[in-house]
């Protein structure tokens, strides 16, 4: 009855003709959904939904969509893409969406951000260097995507684009509001504890924005314990702070604002990590 609802509305906004309202109910919605799916209990609930809120979404993110619309496209494409999916060639196929959205929503923000995938490294660097700070949530909404797209292709083009993510990330980091600051030093950390020294690595800075990110997100974000035991502990072998981490999380409160759904599969993976633990160290 609510999206029987919600349609008509949007049937009434389309007949006054005021794209404004438009525009105003669709980010609700979007914004609506997302908060919905992430402050889910139950994983395998959203798994069972989400491509019914994908169809959805396609449908809000036409030609005319705002950054907000498009941003929470991209997002929600990358979680279910990389989350949900194991067959990689539909996990490829998802967050190739989830890319495209996020490029578009860069450049629904601001100018700056049109055109980027067809750039050389330098004109990038020069254009996502300076993306406006007031525009800093269709940069994150961008880098989702992208990361999304990396790492459901794992090949050589993928490992080639690493810079240009690690460029949309030292921005994010330089403007970006607290929450969003704490999500790009986790990916950030990521990046410098699995790359080799060779392509950028940098093992001990990695951890260093691992413990920025654990003080930005309060502890409150599983996912960074979780990521940090996977990528950074497991590869440097230290199984006193692997177990640390992973004993945190279980012990933490999987409900949290926004983070709900993410925190319960961070336990998950908690327990996966610590059973495999023996056998790894």
């Amino acid at each position: 009855m609510r999206l029987k609802g919600l349609a008509l509305a949007l049937v009434a906004i389309g007949l006054s003709g005021c794209d404004s309202l438009i525009q105003s109910a669709t980010s609700g919605l979007t914004e609506q959904l997302g908060d919905a799916v992430l402050g889910h209990d139950d994983p395998e609930l959203v798994r069972e939904a989400t491509p019914t809120l994908l169809i959805l979404i396609d449908s809000l993110a036409g030609e005319d969509a705002g950054p907000a619309v498009l941003g929470s496209a991209a997002q929600l494409y990358a979680a279910y893409g990389v989350v949900f999916v194991n067959d990689p060639e539909r996990a490829h196929k998802l967050t190739e969406r989830a890319y495209g959205y996020g490029r578009r929503a860069l450049c629904a923000a601001d100018e700056a951000g049109c055109g980027v995938r067809e750039l050389g490294f330098e004109e990038y660097e020069a254009r996502i260097g300076a993306y406006p700070a007031s525009r800093a949530q269709a940069l994150y909404d961008y880098l989702i995507g992208y990361l999304s797209w990396v790492q459901a292709r794992g090949d050589y083009e993928a490992l080639a684009r690493l810079p240009r993510l690690q460029v949309a990330l030292d921005r994010l980091l330089d403007v970006a509001p607290a929450d969003i600051r704490g999500r790009a030093h986790m990916y950030m950390g990521v990046l410098q504890c699995l790359r080799p020294p060779s392509l950028g690595g940098e093992p001990e800075a990695g951890m260093r924005n691992f413990d920025e990110a654990l003080r930005l997100t309060g502890r409150r974000d599983l996912s960074v314990q979780v990521e940090y035991a996977r990528n950074c502990a497991r590869l440097l072998y230290d199984r006193e702070l692997h177990d640390r981490l992973l004993e945190e999380v279980l012990d933490a409160p999987a409900d949290q604002p926004g983070l709900t759904l993410f925190n319960n599969l961070a336990k998950a993976d908690a327990r996966e990590l610590l059973s495999t633990a023996d056998e790894y160290f």
